[in-house]
């Protein structure tokens, strides 16, 4: 599954597409980000980022 807002198909890549980010912290087991967000703050026990200092 992929969160992405602004893609019109359904699935990228054989993946299904999420467009709400609510629907896709409920459903998701583990999120894979490439920089810490506010907006997944509420998730941040599923959350495997890079951004170990949350600068970008």
């Amino acid at each position: 599954m992929i969160f992405e807002p602004a893609c019109d198909e359904e699935t990228f890549l054989g993946c299904a597409v999420i467009r709400d980010l609510e629907s896709f912290k409920r459903l998701s087991d583990v999120i894979v980000a490439n920089r810490a967000s506010d907006d997944l703050s509420d998730v941040g026990d599923k959350v495997f980022t890079r951004d170990i200092f949350g600068l970008s």
